[in-house]
């Protein structure tokens, strides 16, 4: 009765422990990969009033003008990325979903970078292409070095995800160049998830888009501004994709939410620096928290950890935690490994200080 491409999908083991904690009375939630702040203000005074005045109806497929404009305008002219065409999506996901589908035929191989965002692995097996990890550890740094052996005459895509879901770890402008030699050598497609983007820490932050054309550089609003159930992205790259990636949205998603549209371009005028100036500071302090008795690499963006488990394999030493009341991520949902787990630090600074406490009595 279920079609044969279910069979490789499993329930996500993130929104496993997200039902988990609604079963604990009062849990110490490190688990959940959004912010712990609400939409701005005046961002949420735009939605409402574009509801109020009747901005309800579908837009047009590629979005709003206003909105495409700004953003595209922003990713030239800040950023440097050499981009053609911008759509908007449903989120970052519906952006990663419609890019997958027209680029990748059955038996495609595309390079993964491991630890990988859960939805990578399953999108791409969906298609029919085949996955190729790419080994990162210990340091979790993307070079041609560690590309390298995987190439293949199949080879058409390499995916980025700079800041990392789940290592926080940014690519460096050297290692973005020396990728895309790479790529163009091999005439690879690169797919590039921005959705960190915003949550930078002490380096500048470049996107590979800036250096490679044939890039489609996808980016949203959910975490940046904490619109995570406004489900508002987009994509911009070389327009012959963006027009198939158009085509399959009209028979898909149809368009990404208007009211959300109209907001994202007030979002875009309101600064977050605070906000993340604030999550700068909680990284410090849970890795300071746990440095003298975890092996973790200090991340440089988004809002995660990713410690090497002290003893045991990731999903044992996570059922202790969860005995204590502390729910995190086993490393295996997002790697092939065993061997680490994640930390969100989207959590009050109380809530934060309990959990380092647990963690290291658990040691």
């Amino acid at each position: 009765m279920i079609a044969d491409r279910m069979q490789g999908f499993e329930a996500s083991g993130i929104r496993k422990v997200f039902d988990l904690a609604q079963k604990i009375k009062n849990p110490v939630n490190l688990s959940i990969g959004q912010p712990d702040f609400d939409i701005p203000e005046e961002v949420k005074k735009e939605a409402v009033k574009a509801i109020e005045q009747g901005f309800n109806r579908y837009t047009i497929t590629k979005g709003m003008p206003e909105l495409c404009e700004k953003i595209l305008g922003k990713a030239r002219n800040e950023n440097g990325i050499k981009a053609e065409d911008i759509m908007i999506t449903s989120g970052v996901a519906g952006a990663l979903t419609l890019a997958f589908l027209v680029l990748i035929n059955p038996g495609d191989e595309v390079l993964v970078p491991d630890p990988y965002f859960v939805s990578f692995k399953h999108l791409v097996n969906l298609c029919g292409g085949k996955i190729k990890f790419v080994d990162t550890y210990p340091d979790f740094k993307i070079t041609p070095e560690r590309i390298s052996p995987h190439i293949s005459p199949r080879t058409k895509i390499l995916i980025i995800n700079s800041p990392s879901n789940p290592t926080g770890v940014v690519c460096k402008p050297q290692h973005l160049k020396e990728i895309c030699e790479f790529a163009e050598k091999h005439n690879l497609i690169i797919i590039s998830d921005e959705i960190y983007k915003d949550f930078i820490y002490e380096i500048e932050y470049q996107s590979i888009g800036k250096y490679y054309e044939n890039t489609v550089t996808c980016g949203g609003f959910s975490k940046s501004h904490a619109m995570t159930g406004w489900r508002l992205g987009s994509a911009i790259g070389p327009a012959k994709i963006i027009d198939e990636m158009m085509k399959l949205q009209q028979y898909t998603y149809i368009c990404a939410p208007s009211f959300a549209q109209a907001a994202g371009v007030k979002a875009m005028d309101v600064s977050m620096d605070a906000y993340i100036e604030d999550f700068r500071k909680k990284r410090d302090f849970v890795c300071d928290g746990l440095k003298e008795r975890y092996e973790l690499t200090r991340p440089d963006g988004a809002f995660y950890i990713f410690p090497q488990v002290p003893w045991g394999t990731d999903e044992e030493f996570v059922t202790e935690a969860i005995k204590h009341d502390l729910l995190i991520i086993p490393g295996r949902v997002f790697s092939e490994k065993k061997t680490h787990f994640r930390v969100s630090y989207a959590a009050s600074l109380e809530t934060l200080k309990r959990g380092v406490e647990i963690l290291n009595s658990l040691v």
